[in-house]
């Protein structure tokens, strides 16, 4: 035996790992400890909203507000603290010790992001919940709404409703639960787009803490600023705690169908000539296939709006899309916040009882999710193609695709005019979809993970190109990230940032240039600010 082996070089290369590993724990500790102190001399209430990983309530603080489950398993990165604060104080002094502090923020208002990026990090990092900014005040006679981030998509329409008596709402998506800080950051769209196109357009005001910790309005952020929270991303700019919307008016009486058609009914041949007039009928009027495998066939159901009667929609029907076969019975007229609980899965004949909106649990699930984007009809010998994939499955593998319509309002307003650009020569945005809703030791997450990678990539003949466009809340970290350690040059983010934002994308970098330089607010998919040494002029 070599009593000098011990030593060696290798040995004493993984003491000096331990010995900095060490280190390094010890100095987390000690930043952990200074926030905590530099928290306590900023505000002084906010240590009745934070939870530590030793705090009894800090699990189910953690999970209350993931509704994607794939987030919510134990292997999952936690942060080291949990803040749901109650005052915009509280917010900037969180802002002001994180990056003193070097932790990084991620910021939760509904919980739903695709990739989990307001849950979860691979560096240290706080989550700031906004689920108790929930208040919304409607103002009827002047049309606008103000409404904080952590309130949901169908608490606001229900309190539209509430004080409008039914005649006025707001354009948004077709998931109760969504948070409107995600939906409204993004663009956010659903049923009423062809009507007046996304939730961003409608936004006047916005109230913000940026990352000095200022509290910002439009007036003192800036309009550069402010055209970028609208469409781009809030999470790399800062926090956006309320914002001011304009509200748009709807009929009192609306009109919901479903008619749901198999391949032994033509399922083929009407999604085809759907494709051919989803984007020239009447505004008022959204019909949105899904297409799903059910059994041995597959069935396209189409779910539809109208903003007005049966009596009205049905020679609309009959013009543009009589091969639909569709009957008086086969309607139901209600009121459009009613309609909001329709689209959440409900059947025509169920009763719909609207109170289900001012609650936050709505199908919490695994989920995965892509979008796509069409200038052209898919050619209809290709469904084909599309049926193999889902037949290829098992049984217990389940997808979905969904189509929603263009045309109208969301393809009238200038590519620029918001970071949202996906408007005119767009006939339809292509959901794919999956859902699962217990965890398995099977690969259950693969199995449906590469059965959308399947139909994404077997589309790509079909879809927008140069680039192939995609939907930032339709997060999808395979269009491509930023690099997790070092700097993000703006040419390596352009490769997912163009994908999001056309040339959109080199506006918000000059935006984020102006406001977070250091890039402070940052994630996979934040902008990267401009940087005079690694990016080139």
């Amino acid at each position: 035996m070599n009593p000098h082996g011990l030593f060696c070089p290798n040995i004493l290369s993984f003491i000096f790992v331990i010995l900095l590993s060490f280190h390094g724990v010890a100095l987390a500790a000690e930043n952990h400890e200074n926030f905590l102190k530099c928290l306590s001399l900023q505000s002084n209430t906010i240590s009745k909203v934070i939870y530590t990983q030793n705090n009894s309530s800090y699990s189910s603080v953690l999970k209350a507000s993931i509704k994607n489950l794939i987030f919510s398993t134990p292997t999952n990165p936690k942060p080291v603290f949990v803040i749901t604060p109650f005052h915009v104080s509280e917010i900037q002094a969180a802002v002001k010790c994180s990056k003193k502090n070097g932790l990084q923020i991620r910021v939760r208002s509904g919980g739903h992001d695709h990739e989990g990026l307001s849950s979860i990090s691979d560096v240290p990092f706080i989550i700031i919940d906004l689920i108790n900014f929930i208040e919304i005040s409607v103002d009827v006679e002047e049309k606008t709404a103000w409404v904080e981030s952590g309130a949901t998509i169908g608490q606001l329409n229900y309190r539209i409703a509430e004080k409008s008596q039914n005649l006025l709402t707001f354009p948004v998506g077709t998931c109760p639960g969504v948070g409107v800080g995600g939906h409204f950051s993004g663009g956010g769209y659903g049923v009423l787009l062809r009507k007046y196109g996304l939730s961003a357009d409608h936004i006047v005001d916005a109230h913000m803490v940026d990352v000095k910790g200022r509290f910002l309005n439009r007036e003192s952020m800036g309009e550069d600023l402010f055209w970028a929270i609208r469409g781009g991303g809030g999470a790399s700019f800062g926090i956006i705690v309320s914002w001011k919307i304009n509200l748009v008016a709807v009929p009192p009486t609306v009109t919901v169908f479903n008619v749901p058609r198999t391949l032994e009914q033509n399922a083929t041949k009407l999604l085809f000539k759907w494709q051919c007039i989803a984007d020239k009928v009447h505004e008022d009027l959204f019909i949105s296939p899904l297409l799903s495998r059910v059994n041995s066939t597959m069935v396209s159901a189409f779910t539809a709006l109208f903003l007005g009667g049966v009596d009205r929609l049905l020679p609309l029907i009959q013009d543009s899309f009589p091969e639909l076969g569709l009957t008086r019975k086969d309607c139901r007229e209600m009121t459009f916040v009613e309609s909001i609980v329709y689209f959440d899965g409900y059947e025509v004949e169920d009763p719909i009882n609207v109170d289900v909106l001012l609650g936050r649990d709505f199908h919490v699930r695994f989920v995965r999710g892509k979008a796509d984007y069409l200038t052209e009809p898919i050619p209809e010998e290709a469904f084909q193609g599309i049926y193999d994939i889902f037949f290829e499955q098992d049984q217990e593998t389940n997808g979905v695709l969904m189509f929603f319509p263009y045309g109208g309002k969301i393809s009238e307003i200038s590519e620029s005019e918001i970071p949202y650009p996906h408007r005119a020569g767009n006939i339809y945005t292509l959901l794919y979809y999956a859902g699962w809703d217990l965890e398995s030791t099977d690969g259950t997450y693969q199995r449906h993970d590469n059965m959308l990678k399947k139909l994404f990539n077997y589309m790509t003949p079909y879809v927008a190109k140069n680039p192939r466009t995609a939907y930032i809340n339709y997060r999808d970290l395979d269009v491509g990230t930023n690099n997790k350690l070092g700097h993000t040059s703006v040419q390596e983010a352009s490769v997912w940032g163009k994908k999001y934002f056309k040339n959109n994308f080199y506006r918000l970098v000059h935006v984020k240039t102006m406001v977070d330089p250091e890039n402070f607010f940052r994630n996979e998919q934040s902008i990267p600010p401009f940087n005079l040494v690694k990016d080139e002029l």
